[in-house]
């Protein structure tokens, strides 16, 4: 009996040996295969426009295609549930932004826990949003929007990159703060809301500021304001909403994650190497040209980040009377 034990104790030991040595190998393999990053957002905003920025650099340091994946639509949620019951090995990522900690606050049967069912990775940037207006519209700078908004006659609306989005809260704080009575029209990413503000279907966005930035300077859009708390260093002429509206803030951030359980190794292997991207030059000036600010924290920090993210997320919906319509 005690020997029969003893062969069963040995055969359970190299079981977890051999085990533990294929986990390493195929770490250290890592990638062997194209590596899928969703896109919680639908092409032409500043979440797809990171994830093809960051995805074509990766894919040359990894000699394997990173693919990206988007999936804007049910708030983000579809893109979240994928990462989070996806196999943690690396290959399956995803781009989130603020919008999956608000889910948080606005769904009250969130199929996941927006940090714990998942692996914080690293927060790429961070960023305000844009207000912006049809050049058409009458409102030449952020006090015409404000008297323009408050004295409006008929149906006044504004449209967001999705319900929940930062847009969305920014508008709905707005509504607030300003006291004016404004309808949310909600879209399925920032590339169809760009499309129907350029035909003039409705009002204004607060939308982010890669897509904005780039519609702005194009002549397509006027942009009014930044909802960071100060002016930002790429557009010193716009005003920040606070200085009309005094404690106006929304700034969001965009960051990489993976599935709960992500190894370790995996972790920092994918950390260094998006962080190596984030300090390149070239993508550092561009992200500091529209408006954003590079981080690169820690899985750690990141990790503190969003939860406390969660925290004031919920504060500002409370406040703002967002709701999931």
């Amino acid at each position: 009996m005690h020997n029969r034990y003893l062969v069963s104790r040995v055969i359970s030991v190299l079981v977890m040996a051999l085990a533990v040595g294929a986990a390493s190998a195929a770490q250290q393999d890592y990638p062997n295969r194209p590596i899928r990053l969703l896109t919680p957002a639908a092409p032409g905003g500043t979440t797809d426009f990171l994830a093809r920025l960051f995805g074509a650099k990766l894919s040359d340091v990894f000699k394997q295609q990173v693919v990206v994946d988007n999936r804007g639509s049910a708030a983000g949620v579809i893109a979240g549930e994928l990462t989070a019951n996806a196999a943690p090995d690396g290959y399956t990522l995803l781009l989130a932004y603020h919008q999956h900690t608000v889910n948080a606050a606005l769904i009250s049967k969130l199929p996941y826990h927006p940090v714990n069912d998942f692996t914080p990775i690293t927060q790429l940037t961070a960023a305000g949003l844009l207000l912006v207006v049809n050049p058409s519209s009458p409102p030449k700078n952020l006090k015409e929007f404000v008297e323009w908004t408050r004295n409006f006659k008929g149906a006044l609306n504004f449209g967001s990159a999705g319900i929940g989005s930062g847009g969305h809260l920014a508008g709905e704080l707005y509504n607030l703060t300003a006291r004016v009575k404004a309808q949310h029209i909600p879209y399925k990413g920032t590339g169809p809301a760009i499309i129907d503000l350029l035909a003039g279907h409705y009002h204004y966005n607060f939308m982010g500021m890669t897509g904005a930035t780039a519609q702005m300077r194009a002549g397509k859009l006027r942009g009014l304001a930044v909802t960071a708390p100060k002016r930002v260093a790429a557009l010193p002429d716009i005003p920040a909403m606070a200085e009309a509206l005094p404690g106006f803030e929304i700034v969001g951030w965009y960051g990489v994650i993976g599935p709960a359980k992500l190894p370790k190794p995996l972790v920092t292997r994918l950390h260094d190497e998006f962080v190596k991207v984030l300090k390149q030059r070239d993508i550092h000036e561009r992200i500091l040209d529209v408006g954003g600010e590079p981080v690169g924290s820690t899985p750690e920090q990141f990790r503190e980040y969003m939860l406390a993210d969660v925290a004031k997320w919920a504060k500002i919906v409370k406040e703002s009377g967002a709701k999931l319509d």
